[in-house]
């Protein structure tokens, strides 16, 4: 993979990381629980794929081969970065809604 299929790789993976959060963040307002765990698994995954290229970046540049820094590269590694939040996030406002839920229904 040249850099630039790298760039578009984690851009991509980020995307579909936070579109992932969101889908579980909408069932869990919904009460649909597990789906909503199952969206955070898929995300998770989206996360990992993301991590997996920037990784082989990285170990590029540890074993002294050059890497162009370019704003694509920065751009992608702010949308990861972001994902990352954002599903953090998610998660915990899940584990709220599960608590409104579950006080709800005593």
């Amino acid at each position: 993979m040249n850099t630039e299929e790298i760039v578009f790789s984690i851009i991509i993976s980020a995307g579909n990381a936070r579109a992932k959060a969101y889908d579980a963040l909408k069932c869990a307002q919904e009460g649909d629980f597990d789906k909503a765990q199952e969206y955070l698994k898929e995300a998770e995954a989206e996360v990992g794929n993301a991590h997996k290229v920037q990784t082989s970046i990285i170990q590029k540049e540890a074993n002294g081969e050059k890497v162009e820094l370019s704003v694509l590269f920065v751009h992608a590694q702010d949308h990861l970065m972001t994902a990352i939040a954002e599903k953090e996030l998610i998660i915990n406002m899940i584990n709220l809604y599960k608590r409104i839920s579950e006080l709800e229904n005593k």
